[in-house]
C-alpha cells in the first residue's frame, strides 16, 4: 500500500510537470501585469464579509471570522492545483480569567497570554528596581507572591526572574494610569502571572510586606492553524518564503492589518500559478495568532530543523500594505543592524531589490522602515534567516518629510483605523495596494529564477551565538511591556 501511494504521488508530480510545460515561462513583467487593484479590493471585501458574518465582527484568533477566512485562503490555493498546501495546527492560550485579592479585598485584575493556569496563596512581597534582574528579588520572594512594577524590561523577564527566585505567583502593576497591566509573556516557564492598575499597585507597595494575598488564573485554549503553500517543483534547497498574518485584533475585521498583506501574497500566488513553476521553491505562508504575540510564526520557525531553516534563502514579510494615508516603506537595517552589530547577510541585498523596483519599475518614492519593528519576521530574524519586506504605515503620525514624498496629511496616522473598529474594506486604498503587491510579484519573479543577488547562506550559528550577535529582540508591546515602538503592527 505504501509503495502504491508513493507511485501515485510520483505520477502526480510527473503529470503536473508535463502540464506546466503548456504554461508560459515566468517573467517579471508578465506576473506584475496580472496584478490589479480590482482583484485586490474584491478580496478585501471577502475578508470584511468573513468578519461581519459573525456576532464578534472580527477575525481574532479562535473566532469563526478567522476560521472562515483561513478556509477561504486554503480552498483558493488548493483549487489552483499548483501548490502543496498544508495546515499547520497549533493551540493558543486565548484569554481566560484571573483574580487577585489581599486580606479579603478583591482587585480588578487582567490576564497575561502565556501565563499558566494555577492558584497560589502567600505573603505579598514588593520587588525593588522593576524586577529586571535576578538580584532585584529578595530571598523572601520564595514561596510568596511577587509584586512588581511594569517598565524597562519585558513582562516575561519579570515573571521569569520571579519564578527563578521561587515565587508562587507574580502580580505586575501598571506604570501608567491606563487600567491593569496586561499583555503577553511569550513562550517559557512562568508562575501564574496577573496584572493590576497603577494606583492599586502603589498602595500595596506602600503597605509593605507581610499581607496575605491570593492569585488565581484560568486559561482558555483555542485551536488554529497556519497555511503553508509551496510550489510543487523547484529547488527545495533554495527557498523564497513570503508571509503575512491572517488574524485581526478583537475590535475589528483587520482588513488592512493584516488582511492587506495576506491578500497581497494570495493574489501573487494565484497569478504565479499561470506560469511555468519557478526554478527555486517559492513558499507562501499565512500566519495565525500574530496579534497575540507572533504565536503562529514562532511555532512554525521552532518546528523547523536547522537544516530546513538554512534552506530558506530569504523570508519576506508584508504587514499592512494598503494604508489610506500611505507611504512606501522598505524593511531596512539602516546599515547598522541591531545595536550597531552587522545585519544578517542578505538583509541589505533584499532591501536593494525593493529599492530597484521603486526606482526603476514603479518609479515611486520610498523610505525605510526599521527591520526591528514588530511582526512575523521577528522569529525568522531570531533564527538568523535573512529577512525583508514592505509596510505602508500604521498608527504613527505622518511627518512633513513623508508628506513631501508621498502626499497625504501631516500629523495624521497612515492608518487612522489601526486596531480600531473601522479597519474594514473601506480602510484600504487601491493605489498602494496595487503598487505594493506588484513589488511582491517583482521579488517572486526575481528570486524564483535565481538567488544570485543574495550572498550564500552563512554557516548555521548556535542559538547562543545568535543571541550574542543579535541580542534579545522584543517584538511586541505585549511581550516587552514597555512603550510601543513607533510603528508596531
Amino acid at each position: 500500500m505504501k509503495n502504491h501511494a508513493s507511485m501515485l504521488a510520483a505520477l502526480g508530480t510527473i503529470v503536473s510537470a508535463v502540464l506546466s510545460q503548456d504554461l508560459p515561462p515566468l517573467t517579471s513583467d508578465g506576473l506584475r501585469g496580472l496584478i490589479t487593484a480590482d482583484a485586490l479590493m474584491a478580496k478585501a471585501k471577502v475578508l470584511e464579509d468573513c468578519a461581519y458574518a459573525t456576532p464578534a465582527r472580527n477575525r481574532f484568533v479562535g473566532t469563526t471570522g478567522l476560521d472562515t477566512s483561513l478556509q477561504w485562503v486554503y480552498d483558493t490555493l488548493t483549487a489552483l492545483d499548483y501548490y502543496d498546501v498544508k495546515k499547520q495546527k497549533f493551540t493558543v492560550n486565548r484569554g481566560g480569567s484571573a483574580s487577585f485579592s489581599v486580606a479579603g479585598k478583591t482587585y480588578t485584575t487582567a490576564t497575561f497570554d502565556g501565563s499558566p493556569a494555577g492558584e497560589a496563596d502567600g505573603k505579598l512581597v514588593p520587588v525593588a528596581n522593576l524586577g529586571c534582574s535576578a538580584t532585584d528579588f529578595p530571598s523572601s520572594v520564595s514561596g510568596a507572591i511577587a509584586l512588581v512594577a511594569r517598565g524597562t524590561c519585558g513582562f516575561a523577564d519579570k515573571a521569569r526572574f520571579a519564578g527563578a527566585a521561587g515565587a508562587k505567583a507574580v502580580v505586575i502593576y501598571n506604570n501608567v494610569a491606563q487600567g491593569a497591566a496586561a499583555g503577553g509573556l511569550g513562550s517559557g516557564t512562568f508562575p501564574p502571572t496577573v496584572g493590576i492598575n497603577q494606583a492599586d499597585g502603589q498602595a500595596l507597595v506602600a503597605a509593605g510586606q507581610g499581607q496575605e494575598g491570593s492569585v488565581s488564573v484560568t486559561i482558555n485554549t483555542v485551536s488554529t492553524y497556519n497555511i503553508i503553500a509551496q510550489t510543487r517543483s523547484g529547488d527545495t534547497a533554495n527557498v523564497l518564503q513570503l508571509g503575512a498574518h491572517m488574524d485581526s485584533v478583537e475590535v475589528c475585521p483587520g482588513v488592512n492589518d493584516d488582511g492587506s498583506g495576506s491578500i497581497g501574497i494570495l493574489e501573487t500566488a494565484i497569478q504565479l500559478a499561470k506560469f511555468q513553476p519557478p526554478k527555486n521553491t517559492v513558499r507562501f505562508s499565512w500566519w495565525s495568532a500574530e496579534e497575540v504575540g507572533l504565536v503562529g510564526s514562532t511555532h512554525y520557525v521552532k518546528s523547523l530543523s536547522q537544516e530546513e531553516l538554512d534552506k530558506i534563502r530569504l523570508y519576506l514579510n508584508f504587514d499592512m500594505i494598503a494604508s489610506v494615508n500611505w507611504l512606501y516603506a522598505i524593511y531596512a537595517s539602516n546599515g547598522t543592524g541591531f545595536d550597531g552589530r552587522p545585519p544578517p547577510p542578505g538583509v541589505v541585498e533584499a532591501e536593494s531589490v525593493f529599492q530597484e523596483y521603486f526606482d526603476n519599475v514603479a518609479k515611486l518614492n520610498y523610505t525605510s522602515f526599521d527591520l526591528r519593528k514588530a511582526s512575523d519576521h521577528g522569529p525568522f530574524i531570531d533564527a538568523k534567516v535573512p529577512t525583508g519586506g514592505l509596510f505602508a504605515g500604521g498608527s504613527e503620525a505622518k511627518t512633513a518629510e513623508q508628506v513631501a514624498l508621498f502626499g497625504g496629511t501631516v500629523g495624521a496616522p497612515s492608518d487612522p483605523e489601526n486596531h480600531k473598529v473601522g479597519d474594514n474594506a473601506s480602510n484600504v486604498h487601491p493605489e498602494p495596494f496595487e503598487a505594493m503587491t506588484k513589488a511582491i510579484a517583482y521579488t517572486v519573479a526575481l528570486y524564483g529564477k535565481s538567488f544570485d543577488r543574495l550572498p550564500p547562506r552563512s554557516p548555521s550559528l548556535s542559538k547562543q551565538t545568535r543571541d550574542l550577535q543579535f541580542g534579545e529582540i522584543k517584538f511586541t508591546e505585549a511581550l516587552c511591556g514597555c512603550q510601543k515602538p513607533l510603528a508596531v503592527v
